[in-house]
Parts: structure tokens; sequence; C-alpha cells
């Protein structure tokens, strides 16, 4: 797959996430958030806890769910670009939290999971 199409699929993903959790009652506040060398998917708030959100989508699970994705690695990354954020804002005493949206199309249909405090 082409860079061009794996970015696509991508926006793909993260729009489809964006609007299940918007329907689920979370407020998005920033997409691609990038800090240094790394990015955040998006950024939403419901009630007062702020939700650092990696969406990780696949058309196939040969190399595993999506959330497997989701190594040791990209968690430091993650809350590495969380705490830029947290400091650019000025936020220092709101609750955060840190979720995934694993997207697996079969047979055409997106089937989402979210799954929240995933690390």
């Amino acid at each position: 797959m082409s860079p061009l199409n794996r970015r696509s699929q991508g926006k793909a993903g993260e729009d489809l996430a964006a609007h299940f959790l918007e329907q689920s009652g979370l407020k998005i506040l920033e997409r691609n958030f990038r800090f240094e060398r790394g990015e955040i998917d998006l950024i939403a708030e419901e009630g007062e806890e702020l939700v650092f959100v990696e969406v990780k989508a696949r058309r196939s699970n040969a190399f595993g769910a999506p959330e497997d994705a989701v190594t040791e690695k990209k968690q430091e990354q993650v809350h590495a670009v969380a705490e830029g954020y947290l400091f650019l804002h000025d936020i220092d005493d709101r609750p955060c939290r840190f979720d995934i949206v694993a997207i697996e199309y079969r047979n055409g249909t997106a089937e989402i999971h979210h799954i929240r405090d995933a690390f």
C-alpha cells in the first residue's frame, strides 16, 4: 500500500473514530495534535476528564487485533505528547485517561471497539 493510500486510510479511520466518540458523548478538542516528534490522533473530553485517543484500523487480523499495534513504545510516545499538550495549555489539575479506538473492517463493515483506560 502506498504512503498516500495509508494516509487516506488512516484519516478515514480517525474520522470514523471521532464520529463514534462524539456519538458516545465525548467532545473532540484536537485532531492529529503534534508535539516534538510525536502525535496523538484525537484529544477529547468527557465531563472534566481529558481523553487522549490512539486510533488503529486494520483490514484483517492477520497481524493481530488493531489494538495490539499500540506497543509499549507507542504508549510512551503518546504519554510524552500528552504531557506536551498539558504543558502548552497550562493544565495541571485535570484528570486524564488514555483510550484506544480499534477499527476492524469486515465484509465492508467497520467494527469499532472503544477501549477506555487502555494504558
